[in-house]
């Protein structure tokens, strides 16, 4: 087998073993439906309901991972294309014939469900999920209303079909010239590109003319985020939450507290930050510094590259930390083709990890050699890891882990590599290469993720108190919050002002924040495994198979971070601040 392709094969030989699973989970479906008004009549026909629900759930979820990735490694694929779009056809059906299930299921208590237990002890695995279920007892509607909103939500999802569309089909990006007098296209594909020339003329014309852009349509861009949000406040009120975001959180089991926690712990130590926007301006020897300014390397030495076997060896090497099985384990995805490594001409830009329970993980990278994508690579690997630790710990119906908890180990492996290389570096370049790299992660995660948790919260609250959002407003607020976390030393332009209006997570409510709170976990977790050894990995594996099987503020407890308290976040603050030091004490070496 080619060495740089994934094995995905391996979940489905054929492509009538793919269809077989599609047919099973319309039967599963039609039979569910059958049994309408009958779903808990007894404990032998609750067992058979949820056995049966796991089972749909379990194929239509490994159906879907192969759908979209195969899919993802050829774009062209017309066998791929078709097969993905049938699989979304037969979810949504599948979705709407069964949305009569969770109002059905509630009419019943959890006394009924614990005599239930005493009948048929092997539901007394479902307790926690027959909890949660229960839980949004107050939330859910009758089934005829349940179905009108399955249908409005497919509507909602159109806000963000629009902005893709525009963005991507509709809108024609213009073209700048580079310093060496060629013509560059100012759209997204070339962004970081653009903005690490060392030329700050050039860096600026490149992003306002990009941005200047999105301003020419600012007011269709405002329209699309403000149905976006509409919908968001419009369901929350259907459901009888008091806001969009106490729906969003309570998805989850996410306390409102915590995201409080995060916006004020952040803006009330922002001093860091500003320090680190000085320092930089200092050190590029601007005499102002722009948006367009914070992504050109402050040291000008080659970049080193890295082939792909040096790849896997320092990730293997950073990670030996945390033991042999972790270590055995991701020297199995190598040799196993877990991994789609090298770009394609029609393959999907960017990286990720997917996988389905009783199946392998699997990860898509665009390995070109760059000191990113050895950091991207061990990343989606604790991706990965933390799949397989909880499908092979936990039984299917725990096996998923919450939004809130996914970055976390993806990020530990992260900052294992950061240490490692570190540690093992000789050069002050290459410290300094690495140093800057940990501040820029936590000022594009930490403080820029929870500045745009702050935003939806602000718009959010505008469409909830009644006033429309307009683009004075949402470019006022994004204005506003961008020299509130730069500081004195930063220039806020009318271009960065419209900066909100290209960020795709806006239509995903409620969700950027979980980027800021999974680094600063991320963050307590490595440093207490690197200072205390064993007992702390024995506490972080314990994390990475729990699965759902306990609320995510408790799953990650397990690993010794209260995300409940603002202590994890002002500690990884306070990492910013000290490896701020450290690069300044380097540069005052040189």
């Amino acid at each position: 087998m080619d060495q740089w392709k994934w094995s995905l094969r391996d979940m489905y030989p054929t492509d009538e073993d793919w269809q077989a699973d599609i047919d099973a989970c319309q039967k599963l479906s039609a039979d569910l439906s059958a049994r309408r008004g009958h779903l808990a009549d007894s404990a032998t026909a609750l067992k058979q309901t949820i056995e049966q629900y796991m089972a749909l759930s379990q194929k239509l979820d490994a159906a879907a991972v192969f759908a979209f990735s195969a899919l993802d490694v050829d774009m062209s694929d017309p066998v791929a294309g078709e097969r993905n779009g049938l699989f979304r056809n037969v979810a949504s059906a599948i979705s709407e014939q069964l949305s009569f299930m969770t109002p059905e299921l509630m009419q019943y208590s959890m006394e009924t469900f614990q005599a239930y237990c005493e009948e048929l002890s092997e539901l007394k695995l479902y307790t926690l999920y027959a909890k949660d279920l229960l839980d949004r007892k107050a939330h859910v509607l009758d089934p005829k209303t349940e179905g009108l909103l399955v249908r409005m939500s497919d509507l909602g999802s159109l806000y963000k079909k629009g902005f893709e569309d525009l963005v991507v089909n509709d809108i024609v990006f213009p073209e700048v010239t580079t310093p060496d007098g060629q013509s560059m296209t100012a759209n997204e594909a070339n962004y970081r590109v653009a903005l690490e020339n060392p030329d700050q003329d050039f860096r600026k014309a490149y992003y306002d003319a990009l941005m200047g852009t999105y301003g020419q349509h600012i007011h269709t861009l405002t329209t699309l985020y403000s149905g976006s949000v509409k919908s968001d406040v419009y369901l929350a009120r259907a459901r009888a939450f008091d806001s969009a975001r106490s729906m969003s959180l309570f998805e989850n089991h996410i306390p409102e507290e915590v995201y409080d926690n995060l916006l004020k712990t952040v803006s009330d130590n922002l001093q860091p930050l500003h320090d680190y926007v000085a320092f930089r301006k200092e050190r590029l020897g601007l005499s102002t510094l722009y948006f367009s300014d914070l992504f050109v390397p402050i040291v000008r030495s080659k970049a080193r590259t890295y082939t792909y076997e040096e790849a896997k060896d320092l990730v293997l090497k950073a990670v030996a930390v945390l033991g042999d099985d972790y270590t055995a384990l991701i020297q199995k995805a190598f040799d196993e083709h877990w991994i789609d490594v090298l770009p394609g001409k029609n393959k999907a830009t960017g990286a990720y990890s997917t996988g389905a329970y009783g199946y392998n993980p699997y990860i898509l990278t665009n390995f070109t050699g760059t000191l990113d994508d050895v950091f991207t690579l061990a990343h989606e690997l604790g991706h990965s890891m933390h799949t397989w630790f909880t499908t092979h710990t936990q039984p299917f119906v725990y096996s998923g882990y919450s939004l809130f908890c996914a970055e976390v180990a993806s990020t530990v492996n992260e900052q294992l590599l950061s240490h490692y290389l570190l540690t093992h570096s000789t050069s002050r370049d290459e410290k300094m290469v690495l140093l800057d790299k940990r501040l820029d992660d936590l000022r594009s995660t930490l403080f820029r993720q929870t500045m745009f948790a702050d935003f939806e919260w602000q718009a959010h609250r505008l469409c909830e108190a009644g006033e429309p959002l307009t683009p004075q407003k949402l470019c006022g607020i994004h204005r506003q919050l961008n020299e509130t976390y730069y500081g004195p030393a930063f220039t806020v332009t009318d271009a960065l002002a419209n900066e909100w209006a290209r960020i795709p997570h806006f239509y995903r409510a409620y969700y950027v924040y979980q980027y800021a709170t999974g680094i600063s976990a991320a963050y307590a977790i490595a440093g207490r495994i690197l200072k205390e050894g064993a007992p702390a990995v024995e506490d972080y594996k314990r994390f990475l198979k729990s699965g759902c099987s306990a609320h995510p503020i408790d799953v990650l407890r397990y690993a010794g971070v209260d995300m409940s308290s603002p202590v994890p976040v002002l500690a990884a603050i306070e990492s910013f601040a000290d490896t701020l030091d450290e690069l300044r004490r380097l540069a005052a070496e040189e």
